[in-house]
């Protein structure tokens, strides 16, 4: 019976706030509200905006996503018909959704569990806490760079409770806490990195949408700059958060001097078979594929013509691993994939941020146009480097009280609004925002899914405890970001345009 009141209370609590939401989005077009150049579409707009802003942040974002998308077509902006066209015709949902597709086979295929083997077992760590601890960071972070978000979280943590076990470490303890927590911290800062995956993918996708419907002509964000800024600012991230860890918060990482490599290999796991091995290589041609036009001169043979269809190379690499067959079955079992290991409530809510973005800047609207005008007086006399960190600031509080790329996608209209109004360079500043605005998503539940995990796990973290260090850390990487990555960012978006 005990099992049973809180469940209760759970649905209700769900019907509750689902009410509240559908409401917000059919009712707000009839407040007494006027704001200027905004036209009644754009009032039905706004409406639905944040009605879903609102389920979001309180209910299960799949469904949500999908009610955004079925309002928006009742609504008047345009035919049912025509509005499906928009969403599911958007290049970037189609690139992200064989993107997510192919990284969820490399789960599927149990490959990240090799993944994260070869970060735990180098013999450096011998001996050495605090080197293990960066090994377990680094491999965090590029498995959420490369491979797969949420892995790196479900893969890391049984093996750091079987350790906390094998050394002598207790729950409670100060290590246990903070190893548990930059885990996800780790898995945060690598997960906007790749510009081809997921949030980051989508914001990309996004900027290219709203700015060409505001001023006719797309700006495109390269690839290997935006890349190379997000590596080079995720490793110096990565670093400073474990030696702050190691000389603020110095908690006592004695036991774990007797910690051996050799003690991880007691289960070795079996060498890879022929589909881990195909579907790996598929994967790593791939990323190779999309990034070599960002990076080299279009004149190279070759450059030109995969610069024009990098959108549809993962159709063609998971067509092709599909129909390699291994033992009589396909390298890649798309409909096992799909069932199993794709994040179906990641992409809606992806795919649904996009279409909404596009259709909040679109002319019917008037929405753009009311931005401008509000806010040209208030940003007006701000450089762009004083600009930059306003927005980085106001980035760093709000994706904390709501979901990150909600946040992501509220700001992109801002700074096109700012550099439209100024002839600022959008590009360098819609980079460092959309990378900043995911990493730091980590003090409270409603911020990601990554800092709502963390939040559940009050056995070995309490909730305290995640508030005192995700706050310390984000405040670092804030500080960081806004000292050196700004410059950095500048840098290469100028180099590498």
């Amino acid at each position: 019976m005990s099992k049973q009141v809180p469940q209760k209370k759970s649905i209700n609590t769900t019907v509750i706030h689902s009410v509240i939401g559908v409401a917000i989005m059919i009712l707000f077009r009839f407040l007494p509200i006027s704001l200027p150049e905004v036209t009644p579409v754009g009032m039905e707009i706004i409406g639905i905006f944040i009605g879903t802003l609102y389920l979001w942040t309180t209910v299960d974002p799949l469904w949500s996503s999908l009610m955004s998308v079925a309002m928006i077509g009742l609504s008047s902006y345009k035919p049912m018909s025509a509005l499906l066209v928009e969403f599911m015709g958007n290049v970037t949902i189609i690139q992200m959704l064989f993107l997510m597709l192919l990284a969820g086979a490399l789960v599927t295929n149990k490959i990240t569990m090799y993944i994260g083997r070869f970060f735990l077992t180098r013999k450096i760590t011998n001996g050495r806490p605090w080197m293990f601890t960066m090994m377990i960071c680094i491999g965090c972070f590029l498995m959420a760079a490369f491979v797969s978000p949420f892995a790196p979280i479900f893969l890391f943590w049984p093996v750091l409770y079987d350790i906390f076990e094998e050394v002598g470490y207790k729950q409670g303890e100060k290590y246990p806490k903070i190893a548990l927590i930059l885990v996800v911290i780790a898995t945060l800062i690598g997960f906007p990195v790749a510009p081809y995956m997921n949030n980051g993918l989508a914001l990309i996708g996004n900027f290219k949408t709203i700015s060409e419907a505001a001023t006719g002509t797309a700006i495109i964000i390269n690839d290997g700059a935006y890349l190379f800024t997000t590596l080079f600012m995720g490793i110096l991230l990565i670093i400073a958060v474990i030696l702050f860890s190691k000389f603020v918060f110095r908690p006592d990482v004695g036991k774990l001097k007797s910690l051996n490599v050799e003690m991880l290999k007691k289960n070795p796991l079996p060498p890879l078979n022929a589909q881990q091995k195909v579907v790996s290589w598929g994967f790593i041609i791939l990323i190779i594929a999309m990034l070599l036009p960002s990076v080299l001169p279009k004149t190279i043979p070759g450059m030109a013509f995969l610069a024009e269809n990098t959108p549809g190379l993962g159709v063609l690499v998971a067509a092709a691993l599909a129909a390699i067959q291994i033992d009589g079955k396909p390298a890649l079992n798309i409909t096992g994939v799909f069932a199993k290991d794709f994040s179906w409530s990641t992409f809606f809510l992806c795919s649904a941020a996009i279409l909404i973005g596009g259709v909040m800047t679109n002319e019917s609207t008037g929405i753009t146009a009311f931005l401008n005008l509000t806010l040209s007086p208030l940003f007006n006399g701000m450089s762009p480097m004083v600009f930059t960190v306003v927005i980085l600031i106001v980035a760093v509080l709000l994706t904390n009280l709501c979901n990150s790329l909600v946040i992501g996608m509220i700001l992109q209209p801002v700074i096109l609004t700012y550099c439209m109004s100024t002839g600022a360079n959008a590009v360098p500043i819609v980079m460092i925002m959309i990378f900043f605005v995911l990493l730091s998503a980590a003090i409270t539940p409603a911020a990601s899914p990554f800092a709502a995990i963390l939040h559940g796990n009050k056995e070995w973290v309490p909730s305290g405890d995640v508030y005192k260090y995700t706050l310390t850390y984000v405040g670092l990487e804030l500080v960081l970001v806004l000292i050196i990555g700004i410059p950095v960012t500048n840098f290469l978006a100028a180099v590498m345009k």
